[in-house]
């Protein structure tokens, strides 16, 4: 009998960080190098904690920070790929059941709306874009 599908929350329970020892050059990684395969909870306590509203950071900076944070050369471009998309997509369907976008790690503040990764986002290019716009335009009520 077939197994049934993983949610994406399902989907966000993975082993926690480590780093590997690249035996051969990888994704621009030297042979050698430490390689941090992060993990789709550390993915997104990052979002919620070090990318404040109103901000963007690329994947690529996060990646960075991420290998800083755990003394590593690098992090792995396809496993945070992978997370990122896990968390999102895990945000979306709480989204959709009736959380704000404020109770949710913020994806969008990472996952730039042009980027192959938001095509595939049921979320998807344009909400991103909206979440970022009204993020970053002051609250006229206050004024």
């Amino acid at each position: 009998m077939p197994r049934a599908t993983k949610t994406w929350a399902e989907k966000k329970r993975a082993k926690p960080p480590h780093t590997v020892t690249l035996d051969k050059d990888f994704a621009g990684a030297p042979a050698g190098s430490r390689l941090l395969i992060s993990s789709p909870a550390e993915v997104e306590e990052f979002l919620s904690r070090k990318v404040p509203a109103g901000s963007t950071m690329s994947v690529q900076q996060m990646r960075r920070e991420l290998a800083a944070l755990h003394g590593a050369d690098a992090t792995c471009p396809v496993s945070t790929s992978i997370f990122l998309r896990a968390v999102a997509e895990a945000a979306w369907d709480d989204i959709e059941a009736g959380r704000s976008a404020g109770e949710v790690a913020p994806f969008w503040r990472v996952v730039d709306p042009a980027s192959p990764l938001a095509k595939k986002l049921r979320a998807g290019s344009q909400w991103i874009e909206q979440q970022r716009l009204a993020e970053s335009t002051p609250n006229q009520a206050d004024d």
